[in-house]
């Protein structure tokens, strides 16, 4: 780990970024970093350039009652899983250092985006997200950043933000990286019992059987992906939304195309949230 570099405040993170090569690609964490961050952080070693990981808990994104406090913590890990997968630079900052004068008085707003799906059930959680982002590339000067498709809304409203904010900054989505047995790595999986390990498999089994229905409609999709739920009540629902990927609308029964499934659900004290891109309906030809 001796040739990464290992920024806490701004002035040491314009020293490190000034010494980087262009272009910089930018992987932005909570920290606790699984295989799904190593998978990112190879992907931007792979475009060339240099890397640059971020490893800022955000307040921001929390709200009343959800898992801040336990959060994991674990920045030697994280550290060296960063320089194992060639990281050049990470920026660890503590709050005062993103936000010197406490809390932000200007926000970005997620807008209507926001307000559905994840958004429904994490009121603010968009707008503290985008919020966070949006400093983050600014701070690290990123010509391109890295998210993964499993939390495919963050993906879709930083794409958003970008566009309409003409940021200049390329995203890049990567795929959702499993466990053997099929569950979306996550830091909150450290958090799962033995038996809620057991049970949070319904989540990507529904949406297997979801997106084997595919060909039949969205009818079917959601009826395949309910029938698996409900085979695990100790899985508490909180959606299941066959939407657009691009406007996050309920797809309708005539619809064919392009859809996103997904899922969100509490398991234990735990929630877990998981999704998968699907065509709707047959190819004709």
């Amino acid at each position: 780990m001796s040739d990464l570099v290992v920024a806490r405040t701004r002035a040491e993170l314009a020293a490190a970024r000034g010494a980087l090569q262009a272009p910089v690609a930018v992987v932005m964490t909570m920290g606790a970093l699984h295989a799904g961050h190593a998978r990112l952080v190879r992907e931007a070693r792979a475009r060339g350039g240099s890397v640059l990981v971020t490893v800022f808990l955000n307040p921001l994104q929390f709200g009343a009652g959800e898992d801040l406090a336990r959060y994991p913590r674990t920045l030697d890990a994280d550290l060296a899983l960063a320089a194992a997968e060639g990281a050049d630079v990470v920026f660890a900052p503590g709050p005062d250092v993103v936000y010197p004068d406490g809390e932000p008085g200007v926000r970005v707003s997620a807008g209507a985006l926001g307000d559905v799906l994840e958004g429904a059930s994490r009121p603010g959680h968009f707008d503290g997200m985008l919020t966070v982002v949006a400093k983050l590339m600014n701070l690290t000067r990123a010509d391109v950043c890295l998210f993964g498709q499993k939390d495919a809304q963050q993906l879709l409203l930083v794409r958003r933000m970008v566009r309409d904010l003409d940021l200049g900054v390329e995203v890049v989505a990567v795929p959702t990286v499993r466990e053997d047995d099929g569950l979306a790595m996550s830091s909150r999986n450290r958090y799962l019992s033995p038996f809620d390990r057991e049970v949070s498999l319904v989540l990507h089994r529904s949406l297997a059987a979801g997106e084997a229905a595919a060909a039949e409609g969205p009818s079917a999709v959601r009826r395949a992906a309910r029938d698996v739920l409900r085979t695990e009540p100790a899985a508490r629902v909180d959606y299941l939304a066959l939407v657009d990927p691009v406007t996050l609308a309920d797809v309708p029964e005539h619809f064919r195309g392009d859809a996103l499934l997904a899922v969100a659900a509490r398991v234990g004290s735990t929630r877990l949230i998981d999704n998968v891109p699907l065509v709707i309906g047959r190819a004709e030809g």
